[in-house]
């Protein structure tokens, strides 16, 4: 959810900004800006929409914004205020020297502004983000020292925040501060880069330093200072990028979505790589600190997450369940921040997120933690927030994933779930997993013959296209496969689908059928097979047009389906994590021949930093 990006050095600054915005585009925004300093004056460049709008406004002007060699840059999705030039980041003071972009929320933007008001500043825009600008700028007013300003209007912030501030008064110099939104510095020679996310800065450096919690940061060309809200001098702790610019290249494929639905049998291989080395030996997850006195002393395991990490939060409790016999329970980060939770220290809470960053589930995450609880986080990202809060940590190996929509990430998620229910099967002695383990190594292979016989997919695709409405019906362990496939069709293709248990079709969903609504069955050979095919033959009797998504040969379901999708045979307990391909080239496919933004779907953000 938004994206900043700033630089400071000897070279041209705006191609680096506006490089580094289209490297962060994949978060989701609806609007762009940038600022920066020409010849001793604050300019600003903004524009609603799509980045290439803001290049085309940039370009008109470029003679003049190439010669600064300092800026900040950001694309904003909309918690403030419409999408409009006048919300869109930078915000500048009234007098136009300062300009500040930020990510997150600040909670007490009504009170600051009111405060503001009354000693003259005039807002221009719906936003909170402008009173960090006019607060910022009292505050220098008051000091002639940016970083003293930035430090004192953070004292006055509530909420949370990622925020780069330059002035035209100190034209060498870019301030910037963290709390609860995650901002990262690059180290460059005779340069300095700031960014929310890696993918801005990969490109130009690989030394990196992730910013905590109420640090200021303050660069100049040569040089990085770090202190904290107290002005105490921190250590500064430089890592090394793990990821290549290629990582966010297509590839030659037509969308980035496209591409990382195909990368799925590397990710499942980068996965188990060093943590499933044979059958007959225990799974290793050097990074998870559970031992057995631990698990043997758990009253139950509580699961936060969000949006598809939830579905695969809900794949992990039932592997955990039936695997280790410890009651899970599955809650939205999002609601368990909110309501009275019992846990203390015999209870293990599991926080799952792609970025790591997802502010609902880091605040469940510290609820937890400061009730006694082990925190364990299963993350793509674990260089973000949440694994730094982590007791224990399940790193899931997806690479950088570009598409706001997920799908690599949760196959990673899916797959880490097994590995960790094995593990604390074995943990606590249970035996008898070789055969899983066996069909968890020869997975990839499944997946790549999905990815070369897509025809079916395709077929289905054209057939219902321009369906208004969509029904995703399974059983057991793949009911979250349903609501994950109903969850990437209407992401992407903006048709309204819904997945449900397939026996609660008849606890009022039925009445929606009729012969214009598409019913999806997974219907997986296992112990819910025969159950499936009864639910099946209930919607077909209402005339809904039914697909099938399944593992078995049985010639007598081309008199049931108008459609069949068919997978290499899988045992039940392993079929989400193949039973979620086709259903993502499903909805791609359908989103592609609609025509719509398949990488960048309106309204949606990749990473959700406000609660």
């Amino acid at each position: 959810m938004c994206g900043i990006v700033g630089y400071i050095g000897r070279k041209s600054a705006i191609d680096i900004l506006l490089e580094g915005l289209t490297s962060l585009e994949y978060r989701g925004y609806d609007s762009s800006g940038i600022a920066v300093n020409i010849d001793g004056k604050i300019k600003l460049y903004k524009a609603a929409g799509k980045l290439q709008n803001l290049k085309d406004i940039v370009d008109k002007d470029y003679r003049e914004v190439s010669k600064s060699t300092i800026g900040i840059g950001h694309i904003r999705w909309a918690t403030h205020g419409a999408p409009t030039v006048e919300n869109a980041h930078p915000h500048s003071c009234n007098c136009g020297r300062l300009a500040v972009v930020h990510n997150g929320i600040i909670e007490n933007f009504k009170e600051l502004k009111e405060k503001l008001e009354k000693k003259g500043c005039v807002f221009r825009s719906q936003t909170d983000t402008e009173t960090v600008a006019h607060l910022v700028a009292a505050k220098f007013a008051e000091t002639k020292d940016l970083t003293e300003a930035v430090r004192l209007a953070t004292k006055e912030i509530e909420g949370a925040y990622a925020l780069c501030v330059i002035h035209q008064d100190v034209k060498d110099t870019i301030v910037a501060t963290r709390r609860n939104a995650p901002l990262v510095v690059g180290l460059g020679e005779g340069e300095n880069f700031v960014a929310s996310d890696v993918p801005a800065l990969i490109q130009y450096t690989k030394k990196a330093m992730y910013i905590e919690d109420n640090q200021i940061v303050t660069l100049t060309p040569d040089t990085i200072d770090l202190i904290d809200i107290d002005k105490k001098k921190v250590n500064q702790k430089f890592e090394t990028l793990p990821w290549e610019p290629v990582a966010l290249s297509k590839m030659g494929y037509k969308h980035f979505m496209l591409k990382e639905i195909h990368e799925q049998p590397d990710v499942v291989r980068n996965v188990l790589s060093g943590k499933l080395r044979a059958i007959d030996e225990p799974i290793v997850l050097k990074e998870v600190t559970l031992d057995k006195e631990k698990l043997k002393n758990l009253s139950r395991i509580q699961i936060v997450a969000c949006g598809t990490s939830l579905h695969a939060a809900m794949v992990g409790k039932y592997l955990i369940e039936d695997f280790c016999g410890i009651a899970v329970d599955v809650e939205p980060s999002s609601e368990y921040i909110y309501r009275k939770t019992i846990t203390d220290k015999n209870t293990l809470v599991i926080g799952v997120s792609q970025s790591g960053e997802t502010a609902d589930t880091i605040t469940a995450i510290r609820q937890a933690k400061s009730r006694g609880s082990h925190i364990l986080i299963v993350t793509n990202r674990p260089d973000s927030t949440m694994a730094r809060e982590a007791d224990s940590l399940v790193p899931v190996n997806a690479g950088i994933e570009v598409s706001v929509a997920a799908t690599k990430s949760y196959m990673a998620q899916l797959i880490s779930f097994y590995l960790l229910a094995i593990y604390m099967a074995e943990v606590k002695g249970i035996k008898d997993l070789e055969t899983l383990k066996h069909e968890l190594i020869i997975l990839p292979q499944k997946i790549e013959k999905i990815l070369a016989h897509k025809e079916e997919i395709q077929k289905c695709a054209r057939t219902f296209a321009n369906s208004k409405d969509f029904i995703f019906i399974a059983r057991g362990i793949n009911f979250p496969t349903a609501l994950e496939g109903a969850l990437k069709l209407k992401e992407i293709s903006y048709i309204n689908a819904t997945g449900y248990t397939a026996g609660e079709l008849k606890h009022g969903p039925i009445a929606m059928l009729d012969e214009s609504m598409p019913v999806l069955s997974i219907l997986m050979t296992g112990k819910v097979y025969e159950k499936m095919l009864s639910n099946s033959e209930e919607a077909k009797a209402r005339n809904a047009k039914m697909i099938a998504l399944t593992d078995s040969t049985d010639s007598n379901l081309y008199e049931l389906f108008d459609s069949l999708i068919h997978i290499p045979p899988i045992s039940e307990i392993l079929s989400p994590a193949l039973a979620v391909v086709p259903l993502q080239l499903l909805a791609y496919y359908i989103a592609e021949f609609l025509g719509k933004d398949v990488d960048q779907p309106r309204n949606l953000a990749k990473s959700v930093t406000v609660e």
